[in-house]
């Protein structure tokens, strides 16, 4: 953890690892906030459904996500706005057009696969595929971030010249399968030197990141998390 992290960021940070500690699932809880409405069928397993398809069409359910600014609810009440770098929208958005049997369409696991190291073919690598595993960032301290507590959960297009994707020296030094304790957060100006540009102007000047491959799977409610490979995951919030 950098020096720079003191006081409030500190706090912040060991809450969240106690509790993804404590509590790998959890049920969303509203997140209130006179915030506007959030659709239903964002959330609602059966209106998901109904809306999306079944199977799921679920590259669009996505982009639909990202575009409504919607949150996940993370260890019972720790809400991370999703945000898809442009590229991966733009992906995510052709594959949606293409239809749900298109071999682009990003795969959600089922509950049995509750963690990353039981999916199959499962190894402690960087790599990812933008379908069973996504490249993602935990960003803190972003000030316009959905729910009011200034946290993003960023999914970025791997192997595609992604201009807001992972720099090479986050790929040479993925260790994402440990505890976030002993791994190393990026301030954003050492992002923007290893390459993001924008990291501060997007999230924020004081913002910093830990970068996750994440991937999706549902639950026994057949709601849908997106889970980080060390098992912190988060579900669409009401």
């Amino acid at each position: 953890t950098p020096a720079a992290m003191t006081g409030p960021t500190m706090v912040l940070q060991v809450i969240f690892l106690l509790c993804c500690m404590s509590s790998v699932s959890s049920f969303a809880v509203p997140s209130g906030g006179g915030a506007t409405a959030v659709p239903v069928q964002l959330f609602e397993p059966k209106e998901r459904d109904a809306h999306y398809g079944n199977p799921l069409n679920v590259a669009q359910y996505l982009v639909d996500l990202h575009d409504e600014k919607s949150a996940f609810n993370f260890c019972g009440g720790m809400l991370f706005q999703l945000v898809l770098s442009d590229k991966l929208r733009n992906h995510l958005a052709s594959e949606a057009a293409k239809g749900v049997n298109d071999a682009g369409q990003p795969q959600i696991f089922d509950a049995s696969k509750s963690r990353m190291f039981q999916v199959s073919d499962y190894s402690k690598v960087a790599s990812a595929d933008n379908v069973r595993i996504f490249h993602g960032r935990e960003i803190r301290q972003v000030p316009s971030a959905t729910g009011g507590m200034g946290f993003v959960l960023q999914l970025s297009l791997a192997n595609g010249d992604d201009p807001e994707g992972w720099t090479p020296e986050e790929v040479k030094g993925y260790d994402g399968w440990g505890h976030d304790s002993g791994r190393t957060w990026r301030m954003g100006e050492r992002l923007e030197t290893e390459g993001f540009k924008n990291f501060r102007k997007q999230f924020g000047e004081s913002s910093f990141a830990l970068h996750h491959r994440c991937y999706l799977h549902f639950d026994d409610a057949s709601r849908m998390w997106l889970s980080a490979e060390d098992g912190c995951e988060g579900t669409p919030d009401s």
